[in-house]
């Protein structure tokens, strides 16, 4: 991407989102590549550990991908691991997204991003506080996630060691009053230390997309998405989908029903009860009982 496609916006602009002025370590100016608009739309950053597990990868597809039918921008620093799966959930959804990035706007960082990185550039928003041409370094990616941190309506992390980059993010933005939201994990999981801390310490539990969604002022209806019996079949694993046909045949079941029923262990079906729920697929009422959203 060529410098003659980067805008500054300084803070005397009306398009500068005004509370980078006020957090600590303020903002002067930003240098942009795409869609300027985006940032003064409703926006949720959705952050994480470079090294993560497929459910925390697909976590943050899913949070992509419901922003973007809810019209809401995602936020992330186009790392590997949860960042690029924001991204891209959100892409194709057709949905606004925002990289902002450690390093000159016009730098593709990590390399390995460079589609991505052209994606956003066209579709979405590039932004970072640091000049063209300016090398990643360790030091700025801390610097990169307070400007993260401050121009989201509200901050999601997915995964996140225990003293992650996303951690720091989520601190960043408890301190200017932002809602923090983290995605509960195994407690044996080193990808799950950050979060599972996060929500000792306050943050707000992500049950589902849709309770994400709800409780993050996105939307207020229960029903996220209106899914085809193909998009189904592509969002589920094997596993998965045979618990969710379980569920879609009731009109309620039970953990226990459906242990019995599909002759499983009560930890191995609330382990898929529990993708399921983040992928948006069913819902927990009262009384235990799981109900499929999207019937065939």
């Amino acid at each position: 991407m060529g410098r003659n496609n980067i805008k500054i916006l300084r803070a005397e602009d009306t398009d500068f989102p005004d509370i980078l002025t006020k957090i600590t370590d303020p903002v002067e100016q930003l240098f942009c590549i795409g869609d300027i608009s985006l940032l003064s739309k409703l926006s949720m950053a959705v952050v994480g550990s470079r090294k993560c597990s497929q459910y925390g990868k697909q976590s943050a597809f899913n949070i992509g991908e419901a922003l973007a039918l809810n019209n809401a921008v995602t936020i992330s620093g186009m790392a590997i691991g949860v960042d690029s799966m924001a991204h891209l959930g959100a892409l194709k959804k057709g949905g606004g997204t925002i990289a902002v990035l450690g390093c000159g706007v016009d730098v593709c960082y990590p390399k390995k991003n460079k589609s991505l990185y052209d994606e956003i550039c066209e579709k979405g928003l590039v932004i970072s506080e640091y000049a063209p041409g300016i090398p990643p370094a360790p030091w700025r990616f801390p610097m990169r996630n307070r400007i993260i941190a401050a121009i989201a309506s509200s901050v999601a992390v997915i995964e996140a060691g225990e003293k992650s980059g996303a951690a720091i993010t989520a601190l960043r933005a408890a301190e200017i009053g932002t809602d923090v939201f983290a995605l509960p994990g195994n407690i044996t999981s080193l990808y799950s230390v950050g979060t599972n801390r996060l929500i000792r310490d306050g943050a707000r539990i992500i049950t589902s997309v849709d309770d994400l969604m709800i409780e993050a002022g996105i939307f207020s209806d229960k029903k996220t998405v209106e899914m085809n019996s193909l998009e189904i079949e592509d969002l589920l694993g094997t596993e998965e989908k045979q618990v969710y046909e379980a569920i879609s045949r009731q009109e309620g079941i039970t953990v226990s029903a459906l242990c019995d029923q599909l002759k499983k262990s009560s930890s191995a079906v609330n382990g898929i009860i529990t993708v399921l729920e983040l992928k948006g697929m069913i819902y927990y009422e009262l009384g235990k009982i799981f109900i499929a959203k999207f019937k065939k």
